[in-house]
């Protein structure tokens, strides 16, 4: 039983590593195994704490961690807000992956904060803080310098609650399924610089887009 464990454990890093590297994202195998710790938590609170609408955890690691750590090329080296991050999906990959970076995952519902706290202290991420608060009440001492969503709001209603948090270097990075045409229609008379890429997610069907809004005043 040992051994068809280890043989198992082998078969997802690997999975893992060589999904991560078609994205252009090198694990090495300890920050894997991190994310996997990651993975079999989220799905253990799952059970009392509906954090994920995906049941299926055969499936999850092209779904949850890669679909996530897809964000990674499309992000610099600052300060980084995960706005209604749920069950940490991008940021505590995002946290897992950088540890030199500061991480704030940020949720309203006290069940999902208290999942993600858990999960800061048992994967001992430093470089990680939880905030319970709604976007538009949220007052940080210092702004973040890079926000990011997955599948979370429009990218009007993103721009209009993060306005305060919004300054010139900052960039908003939402991930989104097919072409948001609609969403960037609804955008366009706001003057701002939007970057689209399509990415291709290893062991995922369907289409992923990441937008990137800079240009704020």
């Amino acid at each position: 039983m040992a051994s068809k464990s280890i043989i198992r454990m082998t078969e997802r890093l690997d999975q893992l590593q060589a999904g991560a590297e078609q994205l252009g994202v090198k694990l090495d195998d300890a920050t894997a195994a991190k994310l996997l710790a990651y993975l079999a938590l989220l799905y253990k609170w799952n059970r009392a704490y509906n954090l994920t609408a995906i049941r299926d955890e055969s499936g999850a690691i092209p779904r949850q961690l890669l679909d996530s750590l897809s964000i990674l090329p499309f992000i610099g080296d600052g300060s980084v807000l995960d706005i209604g991050s749920g069950g940490g999906l991008p940021g505590i990959p995002i946290a897992i992956c950088r540890p030199h970076q500061q991480i704030t995952l940020l949720d309203s519902n006290s069940k999902k904060t208290r999942f993600l706290n858990q999960a800061r202290m048992e994967l001992a991420l430093d470089n990680l803080t939880v905030a319970q608060a709604r976007i538009e009440s949220w007052r940080p001492d210092t702004p973040p310098d890079i926000i990011t969503s997955r599948a979370f709001a429009s990218l009007s209603q993103i721009l209009d609650w993060c306005a305060h948090l919004l300054g010139q270097g900052t960039v908003i990075v939402a991930m989104k399924g097919q072409y948001p045409a609609d969403e960037l229609a609804a955008i366009a008379g706001r003057k701002l610089d939007v970057a689209i890429e399509r990415v291709i997610i290893p062991g995922m069907t369907g289409e992923r887009h990441i937008v990137s809004i800079r240009g704020f005043c």
